[in-house]
């Protein structure tokens, strides 16, 4: 009793295929099937269809069964389907005195496996076989007056238990719970007369008659009305729990419509489907959810359960027999009260609609209900206890057929919630031309009204066929069967299969000329590789399936689409070509919605792991490319889009340099490596499709990149950055490849960004740091990485990867390069000579400290001797081996070095050299140069000109000093020869004399030293006194005992330990002689009185004023006379004192000898 539209609704038209995104497709299972006999008058099609085993059985509108056995196909062959072969034709028995009219023929063909039974409905007789031949069974039993046969149980797994299989069978009056085994054995009545159509979960059963709806308790024998098949018909019954094993109703429990559990029903369901078919056409558009579902009028209810009934027997006998109940039909329902309006005066039993029932879950039922075939129907999810759940399914017209695809079930994943849940429901679409079947498709688990798509049924026949057929419209029917095929999609297989992409012809050249000449043993692994593949991708894109669709003369299997062949169908249809052959647009809005709807998608199985990544590997590519020549300018959020590509780029995994070989600045840092590149062919193909618009850009200039925005040089970047932190995952196939390149392509953009940006504002860009980062981090393409930077002449960055690599001498001979002039493009390297320097100090090899030291040394004297003489450096070297290798490399360098050993260290062993390499130094220089003798010689007449008190000559010197060389070699020249490090550092004084005996007149301090080393201490103050004038220096020379004055001490000076009083005594009187004689007569009575009055102590009166002329006045000699004076009373005194305290100390001696004499007493000794 299924609603069918009549035959001249619909016109004969071409088939027509569903399209590639669709959820389905039709492959067929058996086509143009000769169902009709000659003496057939009428119309035949098919109305039932069940496969077992290989046997196909079909059941036609002339009842008659039709058996087609199946013929495999050939194992070597994926694609191949099987054949069917024609077996018999059967005709079941059946009473035509109580056949419908019109007759439908084979009604339902239930086969039952585990028995190997099958019942056949004909004309409403029920009977039974054994299969596979269909011979009858149970000597030829008969269940006449039947409508439905079924009800096994969905929950499969626990119903293994006892003998057979329990079915349902539906008579006028009841439903007579049946035991199929070796015979058929009743287990119970269920009152409910006129039953429709059932699906059983366990002890629940989801019943139908004509009118309305219910829920069975098989066990417990009670029943809930829930609502009726169309909302034109009167029912009041809702919500009513009845036993039916006693023939009366239990009202059912109300919790109100505040019931905590958040259901709240009326007493009748028949309320809530009141209003379905009057809907208008904006409800009727409004999407499915929640909120249009009438949960208000649905009340949580719970079964009233009475004790458990023992449960019968195995009750045999006549199936066909009398009842208690009497089977006459219902009486007509009441007619409609006057004041209910009429809503339809052609609603009758010929339009009624049929209902359906399917369960998507163990614990739900899907019910449709409506108004009429011709508007629209709603799907209804209610669970066990009768309650209303989910939202409501809206069909666009009421359905003749539908069912719920369990293919997910019958796979190891079925209890994962990310696979997709579809119902599949057959109607008529009102079109242009005119209605149509189609199969509406839709999602049962997702509140979503978009989410739904139509079918085009195939038609049975074509419109330019030569033979006047009219296709028989309205019974296009689906079933899910019991055995499944499993379809071979080769284009899922195709697409994801891993190939060869070639990114460079070059490459392709060159391998093919080897294999020409050679024989490339690379060339059979690559042979071997897509052999692999081949086999590999022969395993992908099987689908399952178990429904099957029939119309007119024809069976299709309706097999899901694969995910990946609907997605890359999608994609592409998201491209739209350009006429001007530019690139293409991009509906980038569309790419997302792609990508959104698989983002928590989780996949459960190779095929649909493989399948994600690869969509969103073409995904991103394309939007890539659309970003890189697209324009993205145009789409107004610029960043918005730009980081939604980078995030794709980042998560995709496809192979970086794919990426790269689009952008011609980096194209040529992809590194394929000797067995190239693989990714899936379909990407591969996408690339293709792009490859000759690229390849236009390939021979722009460097400086001409499509890529001159920053916004997406910045992303290119990141995405860079972001692959070298996967370095040494396992899971990168060609790592060493690919890194490689990845480094490459970073160091190049960044180089390339720096160079733009420091070029056009003088000043260093962000992408140094980034640049330092990475050189300093290393890459793996370091040959690649020496030639770019050489290229964008980056010397300084050049030798931070040197660094890197603990390359020293590379380091340094950059360094070298930069110091000496080239060109270094970034102007990094500041101070370079003192960066050799401290680099040289933390290196170990000897070798290069001594080449890169003397070089040093060579350009800058002081840093080159630091190298070697650094105490923290980590190679020490012996003061012989350095004064050796400077003397050879550096000779300007030997003085400092011997500075450093002789003043720093105080090695005086080296004085003496030093000093030879000052007086070389001094002595050149005022053998060649008139200059530097007139500078000393004014040197001198400047310092005798200062008038007392004025600062010694060395200070003198010190505090004028000249900037140049020879001046500072003099100075510390002074310093050794005054004997500033100790008695023990000596020197040949006549060697040393013998040379500057030449220029004498000119180095006056120096043979003033000499004389004093040598003991002539009077030619030595006359030098001070009468050559320079530094008349304090000659009373200190004499204060000294004649040591060295020339070297820097400050304070006040000590006398030499080994000096006399006497010596100075003599000193000074040669002081006095000298002073006595100095030309200018004040000067000479200044400086004698001076020294007479502080040093006097150092004179004898009687010799002083011998010498002193008679023409002084004594007050020039006051001083002196007034100290001496002193003097002698002071000795005088002191003389006197010493007497005395040597007289008390005489009388303490005596005293003490007496005390001794007492105690001790007189001794008597005798003399002999």
């Amino acid at each position: 009793m299924e609603s069918q539209p009549s035959p001249g609704s619909i016109r004969k038209r071409r088939r027509k295929a569903p399209t590639p995104t669709s959820s389905y497709v039709f492959r067929p299972l058996l086509e143009d099937i000769v169902i009709a006999l000659e003496e057939h008058t009428s119309k035949v099609y098919i109305t039932c269809v069940e496969l077992w085993e290989g046997n196909l059985y079909i059941g036609t509108s002339a009842a008659e069964i039709l058996h087609y056995v199946a013929i495999p196909a050939d194992p070597n062959d994926t694609a191949a389907s099987p054949s069917y072969i024609f077996a018999s034709r059967l005709q079941p028995t059946y009473n035509q005195s109580l056949t419908p009219s019109p007759a439908p023929g084979v009604q339902q063909i239930l086969v039952l496996p585990k028995v190997a039974k099958a019942c056949v409905l004909c004309n409403g007789t029920l009977t039974f076989y054994s299969i596979p031949e269909l011979s009858p069974a149970f000597g030829n039993t008969v269940v006449p007056g039947c409508s439905w046969i079924g009800g096994e149980n969905l929950n499969t797994a626990e119903d293994q238990d006892g003998d057979g299989e329990v079915v349902m069978i539906c008579i006028k009056s009841r439903i007579r719970l049946v035991r199929i085994g070796d015979e058929p054995s009743k287990i119970r009545n269920i009152e409910y007369p006129g039953c429709l159509a059932i699906a059983r979960r366990d002890n629940f059963a989801c019943v139908a008659n004509a009118h309305a709806y219910a829920l069975l308790d098989v066990d417990n024998q009670q029943k809930i009305s829930l609502f009726p098949i169309s909302s034109l018909d009167d029912n009041d019954a809702g919500g009513q729990i009845e036993d039916i094993s006693l023939h009366h109703e239990v009202s059912r429990p109300s919790s109100g419509i505040g019931d905590p559990q958040g259901h709240g029903r009326s007493t009748s369901l028949g309320t809530f489907v009141s209003g379905l078919g009057r809907r208008s056409p904006q409800s009727r558009s409004q999407e499915r959810s929640g909120r249009n579902t009438p949960e208000p009028g649905m009340r949580a209810i719970s079964p009233l359960r009475p004790p458990d009934r023992p449960r019968s027997g195995s009750v045999t006998g006549d199936l066909s027999g009398k009842s208690s109940v009497s089977d006459k039909p219902l009486p007509p329902p009441p007619d409609r009260a006057p004041s209910q309006p009429v809503l339809s005066t052609t609603s009758s039993f010929s339009t009624k609609l049929s209902p359906h029932i399917c369960s998507p879950t163990p614990n739900e039922f899907l019910l449709t209900t409506g108004t009429s075939p011709d508007e629209a129907g709603v799907g209804i999810f209610v669970n066990l206890d009768g309650d209303v759940v989910r939202g409501t399914l809206q069909f666009d017209r009421y359905p003749t057929s539908v069912i719920v695809d369990q293919s997910d079930q019958m796979s190891p994943v079925s209890s994962h919630q990310s696979h997709e849940g579809y119902i599949l429901a057959t109607s008529l679409r009102q079109q242009d031309d005119g209605d149509r079947e189609v199969i509406e498709v839709r999602r049962w688990d997702i509140d979503n009204e978009n989410n739904k798509e139509h079918l085009d049924i195939p038609f049975p026949f074509e419109e330019n066929s030569s033979e006047d057929h009219e296709p028989v419209v309205g019974y296009a029917k689906l079933r899910i069967i019991l055995s499944q095929c499993s379809e071979s999609f080769t284009e899922v297989g195709k697409r994801l299969r891993m190939a060869r992409l070639r990114l460079h012809e070059s490459n392709l050249d060159s391998e093919q000329s080897t294999e020409k000449s050679t024989g490339n043993p690379l060339d059979k692994w690559e042979e071997k590789r897509n052999e692999e593949e081949q086999n590999f991708s022969r395993r992908l894109g099987t689908q399952s399936s178990q429904i099957v669709l029939w119309s007119g003369s024809s069976i299709w299997w309706l097999i899901r689409n694969p995910l990946v062949l609907r997605l890359d169908e999608a994609i592409e249809g998201s491209i739209l070509a350009r006429s001007d052959g530019n690139y293409p647009a991009v509906d980038r809005d569309e790419i997302s919605r792609i990508l959104a709807g698989i983002q928590d998608y989780e996949a459960h199985t190779e095929t649909e792991f493989l399948s994600l990544k690869y969509i969103r590997q073409k995904a991103a590519f394309i939007l890539y490319v659309d970003n890189l020549f697209g324009q993205i300018a145009s789409s107004g959020n610029v960043v918005t889009e730009l980081r939604r590509t980078e995030d794709l780029l980042v998560e995709n995994g496809l192979d970086p340099r794919v990426l790269l070989s689009i952008i011609p600045l980096l194209r040529p840092e992809v590194i394929e490596g000797s067995r190239g590149v693989w990714i899936h062919t379909g990407v591969i193909w996408t690339v293709e499709q792009y490859a000759p618009r690229l390849n236009n850009g390939s021979d722009a200039e460097e400086g001409q990149v499509p890529f001159g925005r920053n916004e997406w040089m910045t992303i290119v970047k990141r995405y860079l950055m972001a692959w070298r932190q996967r370095k040494g995952f396992g899971s990168i196939a060609d790592e060493v490849e690919v890194f490689q390149s990845v480094d490459a392509a970073l160091l190049h953009l960044l180089l390339y960004q720096d160079s733009k940006h420091s070029s056009k504002s003088g000043i260093p860009s962000a992408a140094r740091g980034e640049l330092y980062s990475l050189v300093d981090n290393g890459v793996d393409c370091f040959q690649r990485a020496v030639t770019l930077l050489e290229r964008y002449r980056r010397l300084y960055v050049l030798s931070r990867l040197y660094q890197n690599r603990k390359m020293a001498g590379k380091v340094l001979d950059t360094w070298r390069r930069i110091i000496e002039g080239e060109e270094d493009a970034g102007n990094e390297l500041r101070d370079g000579e003192n960066e050799v320097r401290k680099y040289l100090a933390k290196i170990r090899d000897s070798s290069l400290i001594q080449e890169y030291g003397s070089w040093l040394a060579c350009r800058n004297a002081r840093l080159g001797v630091q190298v070697f003489a650094d105490d923290t450096s980590r190679v020490k070297f012996m003061p012989e081996e350095v004064v050796q290798l400077l003397s050879e490399k550096a000779p300007d360098a030997v003085k400092v070095y011997l500075e450093h050993l002789v003043f720093g260290k105080k090695k005086v062993q080296y004085a003496n050299r030093l000093i030879s390499y000052y007086l070389d130094s001094v002595l050149h220089v005022l053998d060649t140069s008139e200059e530097a003798r007139s500078i000393l010689a004014q040197s001198y007449e400047s310092y005798r000109a200062l008038k007392p008190p004025k600062p010694t000559y060395r200070q003198f010197i010190i505090d004028n000093a000249v900037p140049i060389s020879w001046w500072q070699d003099r100075l510390r020249l002074l310093e050794l020869l005054g004997g500033s490090h100790g008695a023990e550092f000596s020197y040949d004084v006549d060697i040393i004399l013998s040379r500057i005996e030449p220029f004498e007149r000119d180095l006056v301090p120096e043979s003033i030293i000499l004389d004093g080393q040598q003991g002539r201490h009077q030619q030595a103050l006359r030098l001070l006194i009468h050559g320079l004038g530094d008349y304090h220096t000659a009373i200190n020379y004499c204060l000294m005992g004649g040591a060295s004055i020339f070297h820097p001490i400050s304070g006040s000076l000590t006398p030499n330990a080994t000096s006399t009083r006497e010596e100075q005594t003599t000193l000074f009187g040669y002081l006095l002689i000298d002073f006595l004689q100095i030309e200018d007569v004040s000067n000479r009575l200044e400086r004698t009185s001076e020294l007479l009055e502080r040093f006097g102590s150092w004179y004898d009166v009687t010799q002083v004023l011998s010498m002193i002329p008679e023409s002084w006045s004594v007050e020039l000699v006051s001083g002196f006379l007034v100290g001496a004076f002193r003097r002698l009373v002071h000795d005088k005194h002191e003389a006197m004192v010493v007497k005395a305290l040597s007289g008390a100390e005489n009388l303490q001696v005596a005293a003490a000898f007496a005390e001794q004499c007492r105690i001790g007493g007189s001794q008597v000794e005798e003399i002999q």
